[in-house]
């Protein structure tokens, strides 16, 4: 849904405000509320983070919760607040993505992202990396900028309230690689990584394993670099007005509709699809993109909006820089990828439909040209739930032209049968692109002659540049019965292993 851009501009709108102004934006807003939200946000944030810094007020009944900013955000929406890195707020209320609060040093109130500040010391650090798994911590630590001994601190994936330190390294045969470290915990608080050395925190931890490698593969150096997150879409804006999208840069045009570069309200770049009139049900697509709006993960491009009043229908996503995963294989970018990172994009997106799979949710177009890459080289999947709108006999009827055979299982071809496992089968023909940057499946077949061969068992064959050990994936999505066909957890969790599946994920006690 969105293509080549360039950094977001920002023209602030309004500082922080008082409770007056407040109650007025709520009320003067031209937004439809996002029917996302609610008391869902609420538990969304209260486990996103851990013990709350808290303290005492006056009233000994009474606790506030402070937290410290974690980077600078310029107001930009009506009723935000601006801060500075470092400043200490006060949260007035959780709920969704924008928490209310008063910056302490000024008493000001507005709405703040809540991705940018920290309730918790120990998230405050630089080195801290709340949520972050191992497979990512290790795509943070290899990206351009981290040098030998860069590291992070992470919340453990296997021991909830434990901690695991992950030290980029270098390797004479396989180049720079990450090692990780579990740190135990002692029944009266404290840390270690070697039982020979213990640490009251975390951060005398860090602070000893700088001054040496006392056994780990290198001396701790700087932390991870972070990027400054996205800001969270403005609060309550879900049916928005068409005056607020500038239409800047044409960026495809698709069977459906076009694809453009946009910008919201002067300040947002975004991503707009705008649907041919005719192509859906406008009450069909609001049904189906209010279910959509609930599907949020690290690697589905966001839903931000939509304009469904009258016709032409937009959807407003996230802006991917890079554009579709097709064109980028194509481009000289990516044909200078190699097979470890081309099997990364891999397990990305077996990562997102693990999550859609989880959902019990279906995508039914999974291919290349639908998965989307932003400037970190993260894929993100596009258009999930689109399919199964469209009013168009060319692209629901087998005999379509538009009707993507190639990727299609044959129980969707002959039947209409669309599950989570024809999705699979559509996952391993997706494999053969990305392992040949980008060329169509079954080269040299028309669509008919695609059926015929499917029906008599023909499956493709491995390319030269393709591991046995991808193409033995490949076949176990291509079984001729779905439920024998693995799921996208499995795929997930062995391509993410795929080049680790025989050594410890984490090092010995030093």
């Amino acid at each position: 849904m969105g293509c080549v851009g360039s950094k977001k501009e920002q023209e602030p709108h309004s500082k922080g405000t008082g409770n007056d102004d407040l109650q007025n934006r709520a009320q003067t807003a031209h937004y439809v509320k996002d029917p996302t939200t609610g008391n869902s946000g609420n538990k969304a944030v209260s486990s996103q983070f851990m013990s709350h810094v808290c303290v005492q007020s006056d009233n000994p009944s009474h606790w506030e919760s402070i937290a410290m900013a974690l980077y600078d955000y310029e107001a930009i929406h009506e009723g935000d607040l601006g801060f500075k890195k470092g400043d200490k707020l006060k949260i007035l209320e959780e709920s969704g993505e924008w928490w209310r609060a008063m910056l302490i040093s000024t008493s000001q109130e507005g709405y703040i992202p809540s991705n940018y500040v920290a309730k918790d010391t120990l998230e405050a650090e630089e080195w801290f990396f709340k949520g972050v798994s191992r497979k990512d911590a290790e795509r943070q630590l290899l990206a351009p900028g981290n040098k030998i001994g860069s590291f992070m601190i992470r919340d453990s994936e296997t021991t909830k309230g434990s901690y695991s330190l992950s030290v980029r390294d270098s390797d004479p045969q396989s180049g720079d690689t990450v090692k990780h470290y579990k740190i135990r915990t002692l029944d009266n608080g404290g840390f270690y990584i070697s039982p020979r050395i213990t640490f009251s925190t975390l951060q005398e931890l860090v602070s000893h394993y700088k001054k040496q490698g006392d056994g780990l593969c290198q001396s701790l150096t700087n932390p991870c670099l972070s990027p400054k997150p996205e800001k969270p879409w403005e609060k309550d804006a879900w049916e928005i007005p068409r005056s607020s999208l500038k239409l800047d840069k044409r960026l495809g045009a698709g069977q459906f509709g076009e694809v453009w570069m946009a910008t919201y309200n002067k300040h947002t770049k975004v991503a707009v699809k705008t649907m041919k009139p005719g192509s859906m049900s406008v009450e069909a697509f609001m049904m189906e993109a209010n279910l959509m709006k609930t599907l949020q993960h690290d690697k589905l491009v966001r839903l931000h909006a939509v304009v469904s009043k009258e016709e032409p229908i937009y959807i407003i996503t996230e802006f991917m820089e890079k554009g579709s995963l097709l064109d980028f294989l194509k481009s000289d970018e990516g044909n200078r990828v190699q097979l470890p990172k081309l099997i990364d994009f891999s397990a990305q997106i077996a990562e997102g439909m693990a999550y859609i799979e989880q959902r019990n949710y279906i995508h039914r177009d999974l291919r290349a040209a639908n998965i989307l890459v932003n400037k970190a080289l993260v894929c993100k999947i596009a258009d999930f739930g689109l399919a199964r709108i469209i009013e168009d006999n060319e692209y629901t009827a087998r005999e379509g032209a538009k009707f993507p055979i190639k990727w299609t299982a044959p129980e969707a071809i002959n039947y209409g049968s669309f599950t989570i496992k024809s999705d699979v089968w559509s996952f391993g023909i997706l494999l053969t692109e990305i392992i040949s940057y980008g060329r169509t499946p079954y080269p040299g077949m028309t669509n008919p002659e695609v059926i015929r061969h499917l029906e008599k068992g023909y499956r493709m064959q491995r390319m030269d540049s393709c591991p046995k050990e991808l193409y033995d994936i490949m076949m176990e999505c291509w079984k001729n019965k779905p439920e024998d066909r693995p799921t996208f957890d499995y795929l997930q969790s062995v391509l993410e292993d795929f080049y680790t599946a025989t050594e410890s994920q984490y090092q010995q006690q030093p």
